[in-house]
């Protein structure tokens, strides 16, 4: 090669006289190893996705969504939980070093900490290996990290009394309730209403009235000697007006 051939001078620099695009090889250049894009890899990605899609409509269809009854901001009973996803932060604020005068550590901090150190996660183990055995500290902090969320999942799902909770969200027929009744009249004067509400729909201190698969004698029979959190000698009318609360609440939703 003669000196200077296929160059050409540009003060002290040396550049190509004539310059090629920067164009990264065909895949055609690779057979067998390659394919194009569009419409080869794409197609099947799209077959994938819509099986997954299908899957997805199918299970939702067979099992749709567990939803509760109309959220009242009055029931200081009921026990909210977050989607099962969440659970894990919602125990971490059960402890006291995270929670009342210290829920913004709870609630902010630690989440913070650890969803910041995951972003930086590329930052900071820059080194050139890949096995797990070989990184020990982010090895490490991963495990520690997977161990705390199924940790504080597992902690906050056995502490949920899931019966109960259940019966909280249930959806309840509404019925209609007549409040020109005498055994309306009787709860009124006896602040029955205070605790299972005006619709008689229950609250945080007593259970709904409505559709209960009891009789007559047996809601007398709690009305004067208690039951549960609700202790005897509440009722101190007459046994004629217990006989017409009675009667009108094991009536209520009921054919005639």
């Amino acid at each position: 090669m003669h000196r200077g051939k296929g160059m050409k001078f540009v003060g002290d620099s040396r550049v190509p006289a004539e310059r090629k695009p920067n164009i990264p090889k065909d895949y055609s250049e690779f057979p067998g190893k390659t394919e194009a894009f569009w419409p080869n890899f794409l197609l099947k990605e799209w077959m994938v996705g819509a099986v997954f899609l299908i899957g997805y409509l199918c299970l939702t269809i067979a099992h749709p969504s567990p939803l509760e009854r109309i959220a009242d901001p009055t029931d200081t009973g009921y026990l909210p939980l977050p989607d099962w996803y969440f659970l894990f932060l919602y125990q971490l604020l059960k402890y006291t070093y995270a929670s009342g005068p210290y829920n913004a550590i709870g609630a902010f901090i630690i989440p913070g900490i650890a969803f910041g150190a995951l972003m930086l996660a590329p930052f900071l183990d820059r080194g050139p290996e890949r096995r797990p055995a070989k990184r020990p500290l982010a090895t490490g902090f991963m495990l520690l990290g997977v161990a705390a969320v199924f940790y504080l999942t597992w902690e906050s799902v056995v502490s949920v009394d899931w019966e109960a909770k259940e019966a909280q969200g249930e959806i309840r027929e509404e019925v209609a309730i007549d409040t020109e009744a005498d055994g309306y009249k009787i709860m009124q004067e006896q602040t029955c209403l205070t605790c299972h509400g005006e619709n008689l729909q229950g609250g945080p201190a007593a259970p709904a009235l409505t559709g209960l698969d009891l009789s007559a004698e047996e809601i007398a029979d709690i009305a004067k000697n208690g039951q549960g959190s609700m202790p005897a000698g509440i009722f101190k009318g007459s046994d004629e007006e217990l006989k017409t609360l009675s009667e009108f609440i094991a009536n209520i939703g009921k054919e005639e």
